[in-house]
């Protein structure tokens, strides 16, 4: 695997998955350690976050001590009473202003590529250097899981998460070898159905291991249909819950030792 990365140029790959995305900071460790750097970076929600903060120069330190500010919910999360969620956008906005400024896509170190949805029509959105947009609004499509959060509008469009179409977005890659990091892969869920005294913890996990399966699916159909050389990579997060940002050390460690 190293040797690959090594001697060739790649893309890497960031999925989605909430907090659990978290454990790709422990691959960018790695790759620090290893001097390896990617010549373009593709992220999909949390992904997409951790992949803009790497576009702009941040290093993997760096990005941890912003992740950390996630780890207390009540400092991004704003209720609200209208619209299509539960949760405005107001706070996460101002994270995403401090965090990248004015800076657009185009004034990225390395290339980035930030996948949303269509909200409208459905249909796949990457955000590049092409388009005349800041980050943090790219950031703010990417991240807008319906229902929870307020979908974000860009010339007139709503857009949502992009999980809805691509969660790990190797089909937006452009160099032939990817190093691609699914927090939703295989190792996402238990091998067996939930099994609480309380009939309302196996509902949640139940519902929640569906999303995974779904997003599993969809993953392995992307896979299938590549010609590229993919090296992937599948974090042990089944124990974790997509919004336990308080975890996000012990999510960070999952990311450790895998290259």
């Amino acid at each position: 695997m190293i040797q690959t990365l090594q001697t060739n140029h790649f893309t890497l790959v960031l999925s989605g998955g909430g907090a659990l995305g978290i454990a790709h900071l422990g691959i960018l460790h790695d790759l620090e350690k290893q001097k390896l750097f990617p010549a373009e970076v593709v992220g999909t929600s949390m992904g997409g976050v951790i992949a803009a903060c790497m576009a702009i120069g941040m290093n993997e330190n760096e990005i941890y001590q912003e992740i950390q500010k996630f780890s207390s919910v009540l400092k991004w999360i704003k209720f609200s009473f209208q619209g299509n969620a539960i949760i405005d956008n107001a706070k996460l906005e101002t994270i995403f202003t401090q965090i990248f400024g004015k800076k657009k896509i185009k004034d990225t170190i390395i290339p980035l590529k930030i996948i949303a949805t269509n909200l409208i029509n459905g249909n796949k959105k990457v955000f590049t250097k092409e388009d005349d947009i800041y980050i943090k609004d790219a950031i703010l499509t990417t991240i807008a899981i319906p229902g929870v959060f307020d979908e974000h509008m860009i010339d007139n469009k709503p857009y949502g998460d992009g999980f809805l179409c691509e969660n790990l977005g190797i089909q937006e890659a452009t160099f032939e070898h990817i190093l691609a990091v699914d927090v939703l892969g295989k190792n996402s869920f238990e091998k067996e159905l939930p099994d609480n005294f309380f009939k309302t913890s196996n509902v949640l996990e139940m519902f929640e291991k569906s999303m995974r399966l779904i997003i599993l699916n969809q993953t392995k159909t992307h896979l299938e249909n590549t010609d590229k050389n993919v090296i992937l990579i599948e974090p042990m997060t089944k124990d974790y819950k997509t919004f336990q940002f308080n975890d996000y050390k012990a999510l960070r460690d999952l990311g450790l030792g895998l290259i």
